[in-house]
């Protein structure tokens, strides 16, 4: 007879919010979906984002799931979109979730779809971009690696018309110059060669003038 732990899993309802910057009408050009990176709430977030032309550009930030406290003082709240812990099961939830908001949106084609990833946010928006074959007219990776799971043929459904644009700081204390290295192989080979890299003077951080100087 055993006494070992046994995991098991169960499926069920839940809800989850997202945050939007400025209205969604017929003058809109531009639909952004951005993914804020570790520590982040997508309210705060979109502070980023507020110097963007508010006539043309409609912003929507999904919430990473796992809220924690970010200190002892128990005040400030943060979020994670995955961990090493079940993160094939927490994929697939953030994917379905991700899914739900691009159709509570119902985002007309007409518009410029700009896909924009921070930090831990490139993951999760790489993976939504290549499971559920997303054609957006620019990628934006922003401080974060390309998941390893990732391959040439995941994002094939992107034609040379969608911009790929790699944002990097020099002085970023996540991406020591081996991992540099690797990033820059896997985006070679995953987008033909043809991403964009721009350095920034800078750490891990996010910088407002960058955003806004992107070509859409």
């Amino acid at each position: 007879m055993s006494n070992k732990p046994k995991e098991k899993s169960v499926s069920y309802q839940s809800r989850n919010t997202y945050e939007t910057l400025n209205n969604f009408t017929k003058e809109t050009k531009n639909v952004w979906i951005v993914f804020h990176g570790i520590g982040y709430l997508s309210k705060y977030f979109l502070k980023y984002f507020d110097e963007l032309n508010p006539i043309d550009n409609y912003i929507i930030a999904p919430q990473a799931p796992s809220k924690y406290y970010l200190n002892n003082s128990y005040k400030h709240v943060g979020a994670s979109w995955l961990t090493k812990e079940n993160t094939k099961t927490e994929i697939k939830n953030n994917l379905n979730y991700l899914d739900a908001i691009l159709e509570e949106e119902n985002i007309l084609s007409k518009h410029k779809l700009i896909i924009f990833g921070y930090s831990q946010g490139v993951s999760m928006a790489t993976r939504w971009v290549a499971q559920r074959k997303i054609k957006c007219d620019h990628l934006v990776l922003y401080a974060g690696g390309i998941p390893n799971e990732l391959t040439k043929n995941d994002f094939s459904h992107l034609d040379n018309t969608t911009q790929i644009s790699i944002i990097i700081g020099d002085k970023d204390e996540y991406l020591t110059k081996e991992r540099l290295t690797i990033e820059r192989g896997k985006s070679g080979i995953i987008f033909n060669g043809r991403a964009k890299e721009h350095i920034f003077d800078g750490g891990h951080i996010v910088k407002k003038e960058l955003i806004n100087n992107l070509k859409i």
